[in-house]
C-alpha cells in the first residue's frame, strides 16, 4: 500500500507473513537453483556476510527493522497484556514464555529484508501499545527497538546484532544481544535471548530457527530453558523444523515445575510435572492467523528516516518486478549513505542516534538504553478491525 502526497511523507507499508509465510508479496525471482549458485560465487566459507550487499532479487519489500517491529506489534491475539493480567508469578512467567514464542515467524528461502541504514526508524502503535526502533550501528549493524504501554505499564528494551556465517553448505545466523520484557507494575523484568536462524543451502534447500532460548526473571526466582529445531540431526535433515522443546524450573533449585513440547507454527503445550496436567499455553493459528498491514494515520507526522518512506522506491520496484529499476533504486540509497558518511568524515563528526543511548564492551557486547521513558503514539498505526 503506497500513501501520501507532495507535501507527506510517502510510504510502502505490505501485509506481515502468516503462520504460513504467505504474504501480499508478489513476484516472480529467479530460478532457485541459480540463485544458489550466485550465492556460492558470492562469498566463501567463513566469510563475513554482515557486509553482503544482495541484489533485489533476493529482497521483499520490508526492512530488517520492520520484520523486527512487526513480531511485537503485528499478532492476532494480544499476548503481551496478558503477561502482566495474571496475579500468580507463574501464570505471569508462562505468559511470558508463550509470548516469547509469538515473536518466531516464518522465513523465506533465498529473501531477505533490506539491511537497515544507519539512523532508520521505524514507529508504529497498536492500540495503546507504541514501538519505536532505530539502527544505531550499520557496520555492525545493531538495531534497538523500544515499545511501551502505559495502560498496562509494560516495557520492551531490545538490542539486536545479527552475525551471519557461511559454513558451505549453510548460512547460520546469530542473533546476539538481549531482550527485555518490564512488567512496571510488577516490578519484574525478563530478561531473554533470541534462537539462530538457519539458511540450509544443501543437499535441501531450506531456513529455520534453531537453538537454545533461555528466559529468566531474577524477581520470581524462575527460569525457562527451550530448544528450538532439531537437536542432533545433521542440518536438520531429521526431525522438525518448527519444533520447540523445554522446561520451566526454579532458578534456586533447579527444581521442574513444567515441561514443554509442541511446534511455534502449531500448538506448544505446557505439562505440570507433578500433576501430569497438559496446558495449551501457545496456538499459532490464533496469534498468527490474519494479521493486517499497518496503514498511514498521521500522514504528516512520518518521519523521512521511517523504513517504509526510506525504501519507499525499491519496494514499488520489486512488486511490479521492475528489476532494473530495484536496482538503481537500491544503489541511490546506498550511495546517499556513503555521502553522508564522507561527509561527517571530512568535518570529524560522529553520527548519535535519536532515541538511544548506546554502548559496547568487549565483555557485555552492545546495549542500549532508551532515551525517553514513553515512546510517543506514532502516526502508523496497525487496524483493530
Amino acid at each position: 500500500m503506497v500513501t501520501g502526497s507532495r507535501y507527506e511523507t510517502k510510504v510502502v507499508l505490505t501485509r506481515p507473513l502468516s503462520v504460513d509465510g504467505d504474504s501480499d508479496i508478489d513476484y516472480r525471482a529467479p530460478n532457485l537453483s541459480q540463485r544458489i549458485t550466485s550465492l556460492f560465487k558470492s562469498v566463501l566459507p567463513g566469510s563475513d556476510l554482515t557486509r553482503l550487499k544482495l541484489p533485489p532479487l533476493f529482497n521483499y519489500p520490508k526492512s530488517h527493522l520492520q520484520c523486527y517491529g512487526e513480531t511485537v506489534y503485528c499478532i492476532g491475539s494480544d499476548m503481551l497484556s496478558r503477561c502482566n493480567q495474571a496475579d500468580n508469578s507463574i501464570e505471569r512467567f508462562t505468559s511470558v514464555v508463550a509470548w516469547s514464542i509469538s515473536t518466531l515467524r516464518p522465513a523465506l528461502f533465498g529473501c531477505a529484508p533490506y539491511n537497515p541504514i544507519l539512523g532508520e526508524t521505524h514507529h508504529v502503535s497498536r492500540a495503546t501499545l507504541n514501538v519505536l526502533l532505530e539502527q544505531i550501528s550499520h557496520h555492525p549493524p545493531v538495531s534497538a527497538l523500544h515499545a511501551t504501554d502505559e495502560k498496562q505499564n509494560i516495557e520492551l528494551i531490545w538490542c539486536q546484532h545479527c552475525v551471519p556465517n557461511f559454513h558451505g553448505a549453510w548460512v547460520e545466523t546469530e542473533v546476539q544481544g538481549k531482550r527485555q520484557l518490564k512488567l512496571l507494575c510488577r516490578g519484574e523484568t525478563y530478561e531473554m535471548n533470541s534462537p539462530n536462524l538457519l539458511i540450509r543451502l544443501l543437499p535441501m534447500p531450506a531456513v529455520f530457527w534453531t537453538g537454545n532460548v533461555r528466559i529468566r526473571c531474577p524477581e520470581n526466582g524462575l527460569e525457562a530453558e527451550l530448544r528450538y529445531g532439531p537437536k542432533s540431526s545433521f542440518l536438520g535433515l531429521r526431525g522438525s523444523h518448527r519444533s520447540v522443546k523445554g522446561k520451566i524450573c526454579e532458578t534456586s533449585t533447579r527444581k521442574t515445575l513444567f515441561e514443554l513440547n509442541g511446534h511455534w507454527d502449531r500448538t506448544v503445550t505446557m505439562k505440570h510435572n507433578d500433576s501430569g496436567k497438559q496446558t495449551v499455553i501457545y496456538n499459532a493459528e490464533e496469534v498468527l492467523s490474519g494479521l493486517k498491514a499497518p496503514i498511514v494515520n498521521d500522514p504528516q507526522g512520518v518521519q523521512s528516516t521511517e523504513s517504509a518512506a526510506v525504501w519507499r522506491e525499491l519496494s514499488m520496484a520489486i512488486m511490479s518486478q521492475d528489476w532494473e529499476k530495484a536496482k538503481q533504486a537500491k544503489n541511490a540509497v546506498e550511495e546517499k549513505q556513503r555521502e553522508l558518511l564522507r561527509e561527517r568524515e571530512s568535518k570529524g563528526a560522529t553520527w548519535v542516534p535519536q532515541h538511544f543511548s548506546v554502548s559496547y564492551s568487549k565483555d557485555g557486547g552492545w546495549d542500549c538504553s532508551p532515551t525517553q521513558q514513553w515512546v510517543p503514539p506514532a502516526p502508523i498505526v496497525v487496524p483493530l478491525s
